[in-house]
This record gives C-alpha cells, sequence and structure tokens, in this order.
C-alpha cells in the first residue's frame, strides 16, 4: 500500500518538473527577442520624464539607474534626486492631479536597505547596510498616470551617495515607466 502512494505520489512531481523545466526553456528562449523588440519603443516613452512642476528643484541623476536597478529594461527607468526631505517631496507630488492614490500608496515606511533598494541592482550590498547602519530607510511608494503611461514611482530618504561613502539628506527618487500593450 505504501509503494502505491509513493509512486501516485512522484508521477505528479515528475510532470510537474518536466512541465517547469519546459517553461524556463520558453521564457528563456523567446525573453531575449520581446526585449529587443520592446526596448526601441520603451526609450521613446520614457524620454519626456515628469511633468516640469514637478522638477522644480530635482536634478536627473542616472547614475543611481545602473546602481540599483535591474540591467533588464534600464531604459524604462528615470532616477532624480531632490534636496527636500521625503515629506517635502510628498507633499510636492500630492499637488500632481496624475498622482494615484490607493490604499497605502504614498505611505512612508522604515525599512531595511534590502526592501528599499533591492536586491537587483550591482551595488555593494555590504556598503549600503554600513552606511545605514541601525537606522532604516523611509521608503514612499505609489503610482501616477501622465498622458495614459502608468509610473511606478520610488521615493528614497536618506540614499546613499553615488560612491556608497555617506548618506545623503535629501530623497531619492526612481520612476519605472511601465510599457502599454
Amino acid at each position: 500500500m505504501s509503494s502505491k502512494r509513493s509512486k501516485d505520489r512522484s508521477q505528479p512531481r515528475s510532470i510537474t518538473r518536466a512541465l517547469a523545466a519546459l517553461a524556463v526553456l520558453v521564457c528563456t528562449d523567446l525573453r531575449p527577442a520581446a526585449q529587443t523588440a520592446a526596448q526601441p519603443r520603451a526609450e521613446a516613452q520614457v524620454s519626456a520624464g515628469p511633468s516640469t512642476p514637478l522638477r522644480a528643484g530635482w536634478r536627473e541623476a542616472p547614475q543611481y539607474i545602473s546602481l540599483f536597478l535591474p540591467q533588464t529594461q534600464r531604459s524604462a527607468y528615470r532616477a532624480y534626486v531632490s534636496p527636500l526631505g521625503l515629506e517635502a517631496t510628498l507633499q510636492q507630488l500630492t499637488a500632481d492631479p496624475a498622482i494615484l492614490r490607493p490604499p497605502g500608496a504614498w505611505t512612508p515606511q522604515a525599512m531595511i536597505p534590502y526592501d528599499a533598494f533591492g536586491l537587483s541592482g550591482s551595488y555593494n550590498r555590504w556598503k549600503v547596510a554600513g552606511l545605514y547602519r541601525s537606522r532604516r530607510a523611509q521608503v514612499a511608494r505609489g503610482p501616477r498616470v501622465d498622458q495614459g503611461q502608468t509610473e511606478s514611482w520610488t521615493l528614497v530618504s536618506p540614499y546613499p551617495d553615488e560612491a556608497l561613502q555617506r548618506l545623503e539628506s535629501g530623497t531619492l527618487i526612481i520612476v519605472l515607466r511601465i510599457p502599454q500593450d
């Protein structure tokens, strides 16, 4: 009886493993072609950046894109730094009619550096953790729609300088323009 149970259990696992392996192969073969085809379109959509009123006091900071973001689809991201703290930057954003306000969006939360910056960038995680020590980054995330284009915004304060030597008192703003299908 126990041998029959082990056979019943092994059969679905092997089918599941085979399907998972097939899915990985299909995704691996198709992903580069899809990325190549979508890349020129994404670059054209992203070039505008945030609207002029939002840029007041901000400066573009492309060095943070290569530091904290994944290599795929980097053209869909923009990074800015504001000399203002997180609360003041959020006050600027709430005046923008393009900001969406779903529950929980734009609410500052204390996060460890791994949660604030993610694990997909090329940054030295130990250096960043050493900068924050026992302190946590204040992070706010939320969506924005600009001329029908959906954006995902992440605001982090304080944030590391590009050499990962010290924490800056302003706010790092990372904008992902989500490609439309």
